[in-house]
């Protein structure tokens, strides 16, 4: 089926064959579909919608535009997707505790995207620490060790690439059947025996409302079982960070404490051992996500996973010594301050996104694809919701370049915290479980 006739058949409301999706994403791929076609199609697809079989064809054939990586090591396969959020250390600890419980882990993650912070660029706040390594290394790492989190390389699911940079200037990136595609086809060319999602919803969250956060998990859920890799998903609240720091070193180092047991948040724990529970269920490593929670829990107490992440690490060039020393590795921001309630009452609701994009302001993010980041600089100790404020009580501690910086930031982190006269009622961490 030529390209055109493609556009046409879902212009008008029809169904497309798999033939017609895995031709059309391989001249996506060559280049031999045009950029209008390709606009053309993403349009047709944002407003006709597609059904389960053409959501899945073009999950797979856009996941079998590059390399699709096979392992052969002794136990099960599995990683973790998250939709995004403020303060989301998920990855950091779960991909060592996981390892430690018997799984392997190859993570391949991406940067910031919006208001929302990104694990690679996490990761690139840790001196040495390579984010791009060759696939060689990254399989060697992952052998060795049980997990590695590392960077998109160029050739996986490059059908992704290019279709998200059209979706990007053409007003469909909202397509729920193309986010869907776009998510999996990446994380499925991993080679995953199983895949957990934590799929965000609230005022920090691309999916605002409960409804459309469970239709996203559930498009996700149905896709990837279709296309053959277990998954689960896990709708969880951002109406507040998950942690206490948003930025990328501050939440490093709220990741180190965490591993060593130091300082544990409450939300970050509960999300973190309940997808690691999931995902040791459906790697067989576990009888029930309860049981395997049990397991993730064992593995923080005893130390393992911070072993784990130590050795993946200094085996991706970073320090060998990281967790001892975390603080004097990890770059510090020359002005820091807090900013203080201003009056009596209860955190009575937070502008999560607010946050999020006071750290990009900040320079803790991009505005650009082309502009570098800040690492240093960021919030932490940010109250939650619910919490008691004088006027002296600190909301955030803010970490910036320069005097400038810093009091543009204070005057957004304050307006992005209601303070109520009374205590608001908190919503569940986890919403839904979709299987």
């Amino acid at each position: 089926m030529l390209p055109q006739e493609a556009i046409v058949l879902k212009r008008d409301g029809g169904t497309l064959p798999a033939e017609a999706i895995r031709g059309f994403v391989e001249g996506l791929t060559a280049g031999t579909v045009g950029e209008g076609q390709v606009a053309a199609f993403a349009m047709a697809v944002l407003l006709r919608g597609m059904d389960r079989a053409e959501r899945v064809a073009l999950t797979e054939a856009m996941r079998d535009s590059g390399s699709v990586l096979a392992w052969d090591l002794p136990g099960p396969v599995v990683d973790k997707h998250s939709t995004g959020g403020i303060g989301d250390t998920v990855s950091l600890m779960l991909a060592p505790a996981l390892a430690a419980c018997g799984a392997f882990v190859p993570m391949i993650s991406g940067r910031g995207l919006g208001h929302t912070g990104g694990t690679l660029d996490k990761f690139d706040a840790i001196p040495g620490y390579v984010t791009q390594p060759d696939m060689a290394t990254f399989r060697r790492v992952v052998a060795e060790v049980g997990c590695a989190i590392i960077g998109q390389t160029d050739d996986v699911a490059p059908a992704d690439r290019r279709l998200y940079a059209i979706r990007d200037v053409t007003g469909t990136v909202e397509s729920i059947d193309l986010i869907t595609a776009s998510i999996l086809s990446k994380k499925l060319a991993a080679g995953l025996d199983a895949l957990v999602l934590d799929v965000k919803v609230g005022t920090g969250a691309f999916m605002a409302t409960l409804d459309e956060a469970q239709g996203l998990a559930r498009a996700l859920v149905d896709v990837a079982n279709g296309a053959g890799c277990r998954t689960v998903a896990l709708v969880t609240d951002m109406n507040e960070p998950l942690a206490t720091a948003a930025g990328n070193a501050l939440e490093v180092a709220t990741a180190a404490r965490f591993l060593r047991g130091d300082v544990i948040d409450g939300r970050l724990w509960d999300v973190t051992v309940g997808l690691g529970g999931e995902a040791l269920a459906l790697g067989g490593l576990a009888a029930t996500p309860a049981e395997g929670a049990e397991r993730m829990a064992e593995a923080f107490a005893s130390g393992r996973a911070a072993e784990r992440f130590e050795r993946m690490v200094a085996a991706l060039g970073g320090p060998s010594d990281f967790l001892d020393r975390f603080e004097s590795h990890l770059a510090g921001a020359p002005e820091i301050a807090e900013v203080t309630a201003g009056r009596d009452g209860f955190v009575g609701g937070i502008d999560t996104r607010a946050l999020g994009l006071a750290v990009v302001e900040l320079g803790g993010g991009r505005r650009r694809a082309s502009e570098a980041i800040d690492h240093a600089v960021g919030l932490e100790n940010l109250l939650g919701l619910g919490a008691i404020v004088e006027p002296d009580t600190p909301l955030a501690r803010i970490h910036a370049a320069d005097r400038a910086a810093l009091t543009a930031a204070e005057a957004r982190v304050r307006a992005a915290y209601g303070i109520a006269e009374a205590a608001p009622e908190v919503g569940p961490l986890i919403h839904d479980r979709i299987a």
